[in-house]
């Protein structure tokens, strides 16, 4: 049994920290404080097969929960991922295969356990009530929403108004999501801010199928390295849970200034008090923007791999970025040669087309052995292993084939 004064002060860290919205605050309080388990939901569509730092911060809100005693309940969205859930998306998903899912869904769930602790955990898989539904449970289910309220989404009613195609599939998705909540006689829902309208149809349907209605609890949604859109894979703005230490330091160090502060709340350990003082510092001109970054960095790639490694990734960024040397590790291609610049950027797969190339070269972003290269006219000879550069961060050893 954890003391009242301990539970007081985790219940409170839990409402207040790092959480956007609570549905309803004072009932789930009054329910948190009582020395008996909630049983906590949040669900993930394996609809991409990695976790990144956005998805992380729902999981370490979910560790809390854990630690004041609670059972998480993860719903493995294998049947509406075949779906595809609307939210945010200003065109219809693309449907992925069974096969798809379950290999996504299985990199999830070991990824998952990296943050919350396993033997806590209920994890189900939503095809085990769904893949026996049939049409008279479907329609039992959508009889009790309305397309009205289902137009008050958001999304769906920026397309309707703008004459965009809404699949009646689409509009399947937050019943299918919400019934998951009675299946599994979920408490407490969790999600991002973005998930608001799924979760509270949720509370209906749980309260029309005769259950308690559910509290939800929403998270803040995390900017990408870009510090305007959410993270995300699609977006290519994501810092992955398992990329290697310098992947993952390099990432964290390009973030604008302006998402420090946001990445230092939501993705770190450093107390409140210790981020209070960071932020204070950069404002009055104590604390160097790129000081408080390399704190970020070096507390989140410890989280996921050691100090040892987030203190070698931290020394091989000032190799390249201070000292502007070559990374140490690198990988190697074989090349063609002598060849134009851009078909070596392209023999490299560091561009997608001859015009990208060309685009990168003149936009002053490509380096050969640590000179720039200024046009891309004539062949260039290579003789021996050469270091190709595109901008900051992409490095590549080309090998001659006939060197």
């Amino acid at each position: 049994m954890i003391a009242t004064e301990s539970r007081e002060e985790g219940v409170r860290k839990l409402l207040e920290e790092n959480v956007a919205t609570v549905e309803v605050k004072e009932n789930l309080r009054k329910r948190l404080l009582r020395d008996s388990p909630l049983r906590v939901k949040m669900g993930f569509d394996p609809s991409a097969p990695d976790i990144h730092l956005g998805h992380y911060v729902g999981l370490k809100k979910m560790r809390e929960f854990q630690e004041l005693g609670h059972t998480i309940v993860v719903i493995i969205g294998d049947w509406t991922a075949q779906i595809g859930d609307p939210t945010g998306r200003s065109v219809q998903r693309k449907m992925l295969s069974r096969e798809e899912v379950a290999a996504n869904a299985q990199t999830y769930l070991d990824q998952f356990f990296m943050v919350v602790d396993k033997a806590r955990t209920e994890v189900r898989w939503q095809s085990s009530w769904f893949g026996s539904f049939d049409l008279a449970d479907v329609l039992r289910l959508t009889s009790l929403f309305t397309v009205a309220q289902m137009l008050q989404r958001d999304d769906f009613e920026k397309r309707y108004t703008a004459g965009s195609p809404i699949g009646i599939v689409e509009f399947l998705y937050p019943l299918l999501q919400a019934y998951d909540s009675v299946a599994v006689q979920a408490d407490i829902e969790m999600g991002g801010t973005d998930q608001t309208f799924n979760l509270l149809v949720g509370r209906d349907i749980q309260r029309e199928m005769g259950q308690t209605p559910q509290d939800i609890l929403t998270v803040p949604i995390l900017p990408g390295i870009d510090g305007d859109m959410k993270m995300s894979k699609s977006l290519g703005n994501y810092v992955g849970i398992t990329e290697n230490p310098n992947e993952m330091y390099g990432k964290l160090m390009s973030i604008p200034d302006t998402a420090i502060e946001v990445y230092l709340r939501l993705v770190t350990d450093i107390p409140g008090s210790e981020v209070d003082a960071l932020v204070g510092g950069m404002q009055d001109g104590s604390q160097h923007p790129r000081d408080v970054k390399n704190t970020l960095a070096m507390d989140v790639v410890s989280r996921f791999h050691s100090e040892e490694a987030a203190g070698a990734a931290r020394d091989e960024f000032g190799r390249i970025f201070r000292d502007r040397q070559a990374p140490t590790d690198m990988p190697e291609v074989m090349v063609d040669a002598p060849a134009t610049i851009a078909a070596l950027i392209l023999q490299a797969g560091l561009a997608s087309s001859n015009n990208e190339a060309r685009r990168l070269v003149q936009q002053g972003g490509v380096r050969l052995d640590g000179e720039k290269v200024a046009t891309t006219e004539g062949d260039i000879v290579i003789d021996g292993p050469a270091v190709l550069q595109v901008g900051r961060r992409r490095f590549v050893r080309l090998i001659p084939k006939d060197a």
